[in-house]
């Protein structure tokens, strides 16, 4: 069950929005203004957020830009909520990374409609991002071998030396030989360094 954080500082809106939320199924928090949702965030580690712009002691701007700047958060599905007239520079909402913004009122076919269309969004990034460790023969390109190219997706993934020699039917003294190949061809001191060169092949070549 999907969870949603609801950040907003007036009441009778947070409540009707939570509803919502539960009657669709959800699992919901709510918070009263941003200092309590970015506290909430770490604790309920919602699966999309709904928070309110223009709040007392930390407005949506500065949440977003909070939870941006984090790995832990900073692909977190983010909807902003504005009341109809406010002037909300909805440009700077999206260049700190905001994926939508709902105008209050809210309807529930728009509500709906809005997360709906967040998380299918989420799982075909998903899905993507699985499928770049499915074939290693785009990493031949960095003039490793296949053999190479099979060790160094597995340490993409975060495996070790005798996982990778697990999978491969292989010892781990084989494996070591293999990353040490590898480091060597791809310039690099480290398997982080090597994970990083590998994977911008993987993303561009997926792009």
């Amino acid at each position: 069950m999907k969870k949603v954080l609801v950040i907003e500082d007036h009441a009778m809106m947070r409540r009707n929005v939570l509803v919502i939320l539960e009657m669709e199924g959800y699992q919901v928090a709510s918070a009263s203004n941003g200092r309590e949702g970015l506290a909430l965030v770490s604790t309920e580690q919602p699966d999309l957020i709904l928070c309110d712009v223009m709040m007392p002691e930390l407005d949506g701007h500065a949440v977003l830009r909070a939870l941006r700047a984090s790995p832990l958060t900073a692909s977190v599905p983010f909807i902003f909520l504005t009341a109809k007239g406010e002037k909300i520079d909805q440009r700077t909402g999206m260049n700190l990374g905001a994926d939508d913004y709902l105008t209050k009122p809210i309807t529930r076919n728009d509500l709906v409609a809005a997360l709906d269309a967040r998380f299918a969004r989420k799982e075909q990034q998903r899905v993507n991002f699985d499928r770049l460790f499915v074939d290693p023969e785009p990493l031949l390109v960095l003039g490793i071998t296949m053999r190479e190219a099979e060790v160094l997706l597995w340490i993409v993934q975060g495996k070790g030396n005798n996982e990778i020699g697990g999978i491969l039917g292989v010892s781990t003294q084989t494996v070591k030989k293999h990353v040490c190949a590898i480091l060597d061809t791809l310039g690099v001191d480290n398997r982080s360094s090597a994970s990083i060169r590998a994977m911008e092949v993987l993303v561009s070549g997926h792009s």
